[in-house]
């Protein structure tokens, strides 16, 4: 799978981010998606959406390979984290997420949900397009 969006279908509603929390911690708090929606103000009812592409950016800098490739999915391995969010500042897609209630940061891992449940098809798998 290749997590896409079509940035004009999307309406801010932010569906993705609460599935995708929910998904991946079991929370209601979109602070924890793994995806950014953010206003295209002033233009009023334009959304951007960020996901991350799987470049490979984020395992390049890592100083501990705490970021390993499974099955084409970067993935952040926490055990192995040091913190020092070098990923983080290298993400050119300002995707590589981190919280205060976690010790390493966090990005997509390709689950989808936000794909099946987004009510405007603004998210989807480019591989299938």
């Amino acid at each position: 799978m290749k997590l896409a969006a079509r940035h004009e279908r999307c309406s801010g509603c932010r569906v993705c981010q609460l599935v995708c929390a929910m998904h991946n911690f079991l929370e209601n708090n979109p602070g924890k998606s793994r995806l950014k929606i953010s206003g295209e103000f002033p233009v009023p009812g334009r959304y951007h959406v960020a996901v991350c592409d799987q470049c490979g950016a984020c395992a390049a800098v890592c100083p501990t390979g705490a970021i390993v490739e499974d099955d084409g999915i970067a993935q952040v391995v926490e055990k192995d984290c040091i913190g020092c969010l070098a990923c983080v500042e290298a993400c050119p897609s300002g995707v590589m997420m981190v919280h205060p209630s976690r010790e390493a940061p966090f990005k997509c891992n390709n689950c989808g949900k936000c794909i099946e449940l987004c009510p405007r098809e603004a998210l989807y798998d480019e591989e299938k397009a």
